[in-house]
């Protein structure tokens, strides 16, 4: 599986793409035919409280893809509830299989 990780106007700094990849390599372990997913990482103008996105591609043969978006205070945690949202996501596509 192909992992991708993307900061938009800002550095990502390599704690932060050790989780997103720890975090992807967990979704990629319980789904075998994940076969890439990509990670988008913005701030979200205004400078507020809630203003890290988060933007969770993952890509399966044979299914459409599956996309998961939230904000949150940190990154980490924006990262935490795309890859639940996937999860979910990607459990009614493996029952429908």
């Amino acid at each position: 599986m192909e992992t991708t990780i993307n900061a938009v106007h800002f550095d990502i700094s390599e704690r932060l793409t050790q989780f997103a990849e720890r975090k992807a390599d967990r979704l990629a372990r319980r789904y075998v035919d994940l076969m890439a997913i990509d990670v988008t990482l913005r701030v979200v103008k205004p400078e507020t409280a809630m203003n890290k996105e988060a933007v969770v591609k993952a890509e399966m043969p044979g299914v459409p893809e599956i996309v998961a978006t939230k904000t949150a205070d940190s990154f980490e945690e924006a990262i935490d509830l795309c890859m639940d949202a996937l999860d979910h996501q990607l459990e009614r596509v493996k029952d429908r299989k």
